[in-house]
């Protein structure tokens, strides 16, 4: 069976809530906390590609396709070949504050919805982000997101999902 995967993964962006009004006697210059640069600067999340597992097809033991952030190469496992097309890892832009430590979360998984009821679960989901990512001098950071895609037997179609993302000020 053909099992075609054009995973269109839409990201949501939330973030905490705006912070308590500032004392305008005593305000800084520059905000020295997180909630008072939010305040100042909201974060924005854009989505520059979707995530992308290519075309497989799978058996009727199932497997899995792994696409690895960091260097966007695709790995199968399983009962599983490859149909070829583009894998492609997500890429993200945050914008806010020049210079802040943010924090990106990620689910633990996901569900994607097939055609016919069938579902698809993508786990270990996973940025190339450092340990505390900063936006850069220009307000902006830029990064990259994988996972593993799990198909269980003859369960061919597109399957598509949400991936929600929070990033937050530290």
């Amino acid at each position: 069976m053909k099992l075609r995967l054009f995973l269109a993964f839409a990201l949501t962006s939330l973030s905490v809530p705006a912070a308590a009004a500032q004392c305008l006697l005593c305000a800084p210059d520059k905000p020295t906390s997180a909630a008072a640069r939010e305040a100042e600067v909201p974060l924005r999340v854009e989505v520059e590609t979707r995530l992308d597992m290519g075309r497989v097809a799978v058996g009727a033991m199932g497997g899995a396709v792994t696409v690895d952030p960091v260097s966007g190469a695709r790995r199968l496992s399983g009962d599983v070949v490859d149909l070829g097309g583009f894998a492609l890892t997500g890429i993200v832009t945050v914008r806010g504050a020049p210079g802040a430590e943010v924090r990106v979360i990620l689910p633990a998984s996901v569900d994607l919805e097939g055609g016919h009821g069938r579902t698809a679960r993508v786990t270990d989901l996973a940025t190339d982000l450092s340990a505390a990512p900063r936006l850069g001098p220009d307000g902006s950071l830029q990064f990259r997101f994988g996972g593993r895609l799990q198909i269980a037997g003859a369960d061919d179609g597109d399957y598509r999902g949400r991936i929600p993302v929070t990033v937050e000020y530290q």
